[in-house]
């Protein structure tokens, strides 16, 4: 174990600077062939120790308060606890979080899928790596179970692998053309900016799913995360740190309550956001997509609703409350499973 730790910093020290190539995108395609021979990056040989509770926003790869400098407090829910404030953003804050993200959309569509692959690999890895601490984090803000939590970090790392194989089977077509001298291609392209809006039932999940398949597709993201519980979306800026996430890959903007309409019209009227995602109630939804309209941006919503758990006569009773005890009534009733 020793020799390969010691093969893999020799190795280290012969690849070329991440930093300078992120600045340069004539150096990306020059040395392609350079990053595609990047070794994983010894990272997991020793966790270190997470920041719970950062009290920063994440725009552009640097922890930052907000323009206004205003905070606002989290609180433990199971215990009525204070875990720490965070910068309170406003569409200020949005706007720059947007141009840092515009100007690494340049730098990681450039990456190759394979590439882009190998990065969200190793986001797979930190989680698995860091999966008691993550767990732990969302218990603090959510006030789930650490058994549920531990299950919902499951689930986020198996976002982050499965798009990391995904992202090498963006395939395109050819179409049969009715010309003879014409010939239909079709190429997949990244869309751009996304810009997300996450609730607060599954703080790690619900990013993670949505994060991992535009980091794959090649787009850059924007996240406001509920305002109850922001440390995971924090948390997971922390792991792309680690992985050698281009800055403004990832950008976080935390807002309170009082914020948060502001913050969601501003991501839906900024040009450069290209699509928005959320998770959320059906009346928060329309509101949205109307401010979406006028643009006719793209939009992917999952929205709240009446899921009826139904058990007909012909069914075995205690395998329907089994199911209905893991669809309906875990993490408190705050699950839409059908």
């Amino acid at each position: 174990m020793n020799q390969l730790i010691t093969l893999v910093k020799r190795n280290l020290k012969k690849t070329i600077n991440l930093k300078q190539l992120y600045s340069n995108r004539i150096l990306i395609k020059q040395n392609v062939q350079l990053l595609n021979s990047l070794q994983i990056s010894s990272h997991h040989c020793s966790a270190q120790k997470l920041n719970y509770f950062p009290e920063k926003a994440f725009i552009n790869g640097k922890w930052t308060d907000s323009v206004s400098a205003n905070k606002f407090e989290i609180y433990d829910p199971a215990k009525n606890l204070l875990l720490g404030s965070v910068p309170d953003c406003n569409s200020s804050d949005l706007n720059q979080a947007v141009q840092s993200a515009n100007e690494a959309f340049k730098i990681w569509s450039n990456f190759t899928a394979e590439q882009r692959g190998k990065v969200l690999r190793k986001l797979y890895d930190l989680h698995v790596e860091y999966k008691q601490q993550l767990a732990e984090i969302i218990t603090h803000e959510n006030g789930k179970p650490l058994r549920e939590s531990l299950v919902e970090i499951d689930s986020s790392a198996k976002a982050y692998e499965w798009f990391s194989e995904e992202a090498k089977r963006a395939y395109g077509d050819v179409i049969p053309s009715p010309a003879p001298n014409k010939r239909f291609i079709v190429l997949k392209q990244p869309v751009g900016i996304c810009g997300f809006i996450t609730p607060w039932n599954f703080p790690a999940y619900m990013i993670a799913r949505k994060t991992a398949a535009a980091l794959a597709a090649g787009c850059t993201v924007v996240i406001k995360p509920a305002e109850d519980t922001p440390y995971s979306a924090l948390a997971l800026c922390q792991l792309a740190e680690m992985a050698e996430l281009p800055p403004g890959c990832i950008n976080v903007v935390t807002a309170s309550r009082k914020n948060t309409a502001e913050v969601g019209k501003a991501i839906c009227h900024n040009p450069l956001i290209k699509k928005v995602s959320f998770t959320g109630s059906t009346a928060v939804g329309k509101i949205l997509m109307e401010n979406c309209a006028h643009q006719v941006k793209k939009v992917q919503m999952e929205l709240g609703g009446n899921a009826p758990f139904i058990v007909f006569n012909s069914a075995d009773i205690s395998k329907a409350i089994t199911g209905l005890m893991a669809s309906k009534f875990r993490n408190s009733g705050q699950v839409k499973l059908d």
